[in-house]
C-alpha cells in the first residue's frame, strides 16, 4: 500500500524513542498535559518505526531510504 521510506537505523531509533516517550507518559512519569502529548509522539514513532512508513518524509518528498 505504502512505499517504505525509513531505512533501518530510522526504523530502530523511531521504536526505541516511542517505546521510551509511551513509558514516559504512561508510566506517570511525567503526567498532565506534557504526558498526553508524550504519549501521542510515543505512539505514532513507534507505529511509524514498525511499518516503515513516515507520511510527513511523503509530503516533504524525503526519504533516508535508497531507491
Amino acid at each position: 500500500m505504502f512505499k517504505a521510506n525509513e531505512t533501518k537505523w530510522d526504523r530502530i531509533v523511531r521504536v526505541v524513542l516511542g517505546i521510551v516517550l509511551l513509558y514516559l507518559g504512561l508510566g506517570g512519569v511525567v503526567v498532565g498535559t506534557l504526558g498526553v502529548v508524550l504519549d501521542i509522539l510515543g505512539a505514532i514513532l513507534l507505529l511509524t518505526g514498525l511499518v516503515g512508513f513516515c507520511p510527513l518524509y511523503r509530503i516533504f518528498n524525503f526519504s533516508t531510504k535508497k531507491a
